[in-house]
């Protein structure tokens, strides 16, 4: 049996050292410098205030021009070109003009080349030397599944300092990411390496997902064999440790040994991030509760809200329903909005997200046995966040199951049931060392990541030396 395992270990790492090495470098520079995306901050900052004197058709002419089934959330922004709705459904996005209804989808580069300029202008970005160097479905950058509704892609080179590059949707004319030069640079040394993230593999989902879920059980494997042989290797001289090992094995030995239980646990919390509901629930809404959300809403009572002025300044215009009710929120800077509900008067500031009444009205239809929702805390053990800063996540425990709702726009953040909460420790805490109590310490996060990262590090680099050696002889 034991020779067993050392023929198995042997040569699965002689397959992996490589990898393992990669996967621990790459760790260090991915928690420093994530994968490039277009926060809501930069995305808003983009977006021009709302011109108010333009003519608009109603909502619900708009979203019976757009040819958009289950549509459930209807935006209104100010292009460079046009005010345009964007309507969303279930599994497609399209943008019309809101004079008349037509077609606003971005078929030229001109246009888009046009949108990227004022998008930068509002940021405060240099774009004189902007420049439309792609139009594609996917490149390094753009391949998660987020953009498929959005392909394909306008990338557009702004030729600043700092080499930035931003997204335009085909779809909807909206930029949807941006990257710098320093961003993109670091990447390939971090996330494209450590995800195994090619563009020819990572545009063909299903593919990368077998491919990485497999390395990786494989290397969980190497690793588990080597711990079993690892403590089994261990001689005892009175109260002395040591390894009958000499040279780089004994080196392999020892570290091996001292970081038995961070490289077991790594191993096993990266296997599991290619989980995709294999073992654990994926957080997602059943299909009854999906129903609930997306239920279709009367866009012809939205015509109602309209008799409300448009916000001053507003940069985006959102409507969407709750309980079957209508809600429009106007947001007028990235931390405030104001929400308008046929009957009410609008509300502002503090108070211009959903109450705990309207979310424990929604979760009701979700679930039963549902108790009065609380705001979540932002230390909380499964925390969540709205992209509005500042505005309250209701959570509803429904037996099991717990629901939390952003009270911004009365979106499903989190649906967590018992195994998806056990996930969370066994995948995100393992993996990335989210504990609160280091979340609320980051520089000994850090420390702790960088440096049990390093010694990972040598110790596959100690594993390459031993299996070069082998290959060798």
């Amino acid at each position: 049996m034991m020779s067993a395992i050392v023929l198995v270990h042997r040569w699965l790492g002689i397959a992996f050292c490589l990898l393992f090495a990669m996967w621990f470098a790459t760790g260090i520079v991915m928690h420093f410098v994530p994968f490039p995306s277009l926060t809501e901050a930069e995305r808003f900052a983009g977006l021009a205030p709302v011109d108010r004197g333009a003519a608009r058709i109603p909502v619900a002419e708009a979203v019976a021009a757009s040819g958009v089934a289950g549509v459930v959330r209807v935006r209104l922004i100010q292009r460079s070109d046009a005010a345009v709705y964007i309507v969303s459904g279930p599994s497609r996005v399209r943008a019309v003009r809101a004079s008349d209804g037509g077609d606003a989808s971005v078929a030229i580069a001109d246009a888009a080349l046009a949108i990227a300029r004022e998008h930068a202008r509002n940021r405060g970005l240099d774009a004189a030397q902007a420049a439309v160097v792609a139009h594609s479905d996917y490149d390094q950058w753009s391949v998660p599944n987020g953009f498929d509704r959005h392909r394909p892609l306008f990338r557009v080179a702004l030729g600043d300092a700092a080499g930035t590059e931003v997204y335009v949707s085909s779809s909807t004319g909206e930029i949807v990411l941006d990257t710098g030069r320093r961003e993109r640079g670091w990447n390939w040394a971090g996330s494209v390496l450590h995800w195994i993230y090619p563009t020819v593999l990572r545009s063909n989902w299903s593919l990368w997902d077998r491919v990485v879920w497999t390395l990786s059980l494989l290397a969980l494997i190497a690793a588990m064999l080597g711990a079993v042989l690892g403590i089994a290797r261990v001689k005892l001289r009175g109260r002395r440790i040591s390894s009958p090992y000499r040279g780089w094995h004994a080196l392999h030995h020892v570290i091996g040994l001292a970081a038995t239980i961070f490289v077991l646990t790594w191993s096993l919390s990266g296997w599991l991030s290619m989980d995709h509901g294999r073992l654990f629930s994926r957080g997602q809404l059943t299909a009854a509760e999906s129903g609930v959300m997306n239920a279709l809403p009367d866009w012809a009572a939205a015509s109602s809200l309209d008799r409300q002025p448009i916000s001053p300044s507003a940069r985006e215009i959102e409507w969407f329903a709750i309980n079957g009710t209508v809600y429009r929120r106007d947001r007028v800077s990235l931390d405030r909005q104001v929400l308008i509900k046929a009957g009410d008067a609008p509300r502002d500031g503090p108070a211009g997200f959903l109450d705990r009444r309207e979310i424990q009205s929604l979760v009701a239809r979700l679930a039963s046995g549902c108790g009065v929702p609380s705001v979540l805390a932002g230390n909380d053990d499964y925390a969540a966040q709205s992209a509005i800063p500042g505005a309250p996540v209701y959570r509803s425990r429904c037996g099991d199951i717990w629901f939390d709702i952003d009270g911004a726009d009365g979106s499903v953040l989190q649906r967590l049931d018992a195994s998806r909460r056990t996930y969370r420790w066994v995948y995100s805490a393992l993996h990335t060392l989210d504990f609160p109590f280091l979340v609320t310490h980051p520089r000994l996060r850090d420390v702790l990541i960088v440096g049990l990262c390093a010694l990972g590090l040598v110790f596959s680099i100690t594993g390459i030396a031993i299996g070069w050696r082998r290959l060798r002889s």
